[in-house]
C-alpha cells in the first residue's frame, strides 16, 4: 500500500513512514519520528522528533505526541489530545535566562497496545497508558494506568474496566467481567484484568 502525504503536511525526510500510512493536511512528523504501517496522522496533528509509533494507529486531528513518546500497536489518540514531555516547564532559567534543549530532559508517556486517548485529554509525562486501556476525554493523566482500566476526570481516576472491543465490561456474579459486544469474560490479576481463555 502506498504511503500518502498530503502536500501541505510537514514530514522530515528522516522521519520514517510505514506503508500505507497517511499524513493529512497542515501535520507535522519531525526528524526520527517512525511511524508504523497504516497509521493516520489527521490534520494539524504533531509527531515530535524521535516518537515512536506502531502500526495501525490513529493520531487525529490537532492532537500533539511530544518526545520521546512511544505508542505501541493500535493506539488511538483522540482530537486535540495532549501527551507532553517536561515535567517542570518554565521557559526561562531561574536565571532569567531562556531554556534551551540543554536544560531540560524530555520525559515521555508510553502508550499500550489497543489504547485510546479521548479527545482533549492530556497525558502529562512520565506515565504510562497500559494495554487496552481508555482514557475519556477531557481527563488528566498524572499516574500510570493499568491494563483495560477506564479513567476519567481532572485528575483522571479509574472508574472502570473496558474490553478489547473498548466497550465498558459488566461485572459477573463470580467477581469477573464480561464484554457486552464479545463476550470475552475477563478476571482481575492484581491491579488489572486479563482474557479468561
Amino acid at each position: 500500500m502506498p504511503v500518502r502525504i498530503a502536500e501541505s503536511a510537514d514530514v522530515d525526510p528522516r522521519a520514517q513512514v510505514g506503508d500505507g500510512s497517511q499524513v493529512w493536511h497542515l501535520a507535522q512528523v519531525r526528524e526520527d519520528a517512525v511511524l508504523g504501517e497504516r497509521c493516520i496522522v489527521g490534520r494539524g496533528a504533531y509527531v515530535g522528533t524521535g516518537v515512536q509509533v506502531g502500526s495501525d494507529c490513529k493520531i487525529q486531528n490537532y492532537a500533539l505526541v511530544y518526545e520521546p513518546a512511544s505508542l505501541a500497536d493500535g493506539v488511538f489518540v483522540g482530537p486535540a489530545a495532549v501527551l507532553t514531555n517536561d515535567q517542570y516547564p518554565r521557559a526561562i532559567n531561574a536565571d532569567g535566562s531562556l531554556k534551551s534543549a540543554s536544560d531540560w530532559q524530555a520525559v515521555g508517556v508510553e502508550v499500550g497496545r489497543g489504547a485510546s486517548i479521548g479527545a482533549r485529554a492530556v497525558c502529562v509525562a512520565p506515565v504510562r497508558v497500559g494495554e487496552w486501556a481508555t482514557v475519556a476525554a477531557g481527563a488528566v493523566v498524572t499516574k500510570d494506568v493499568p491494563d483495560f482500566a477506564v479513567v476519567a476526570g481532572v485528575p483522571a481516576r479509574q472508574v472502570g474496566w473496558v474490553g478489547h472491543a473498548g466497550r465498558p465490561l459488566e461485572q459477573l456474579d463470580d467477581g469477573r467481567w464480561s464484554c457486552p459486544a464479545t463476550g470475552t469474560v475477563y478476571e482481575a490479576v492484581g491491579s488489572t484484568l486479563r482474557e479468561v481463555v
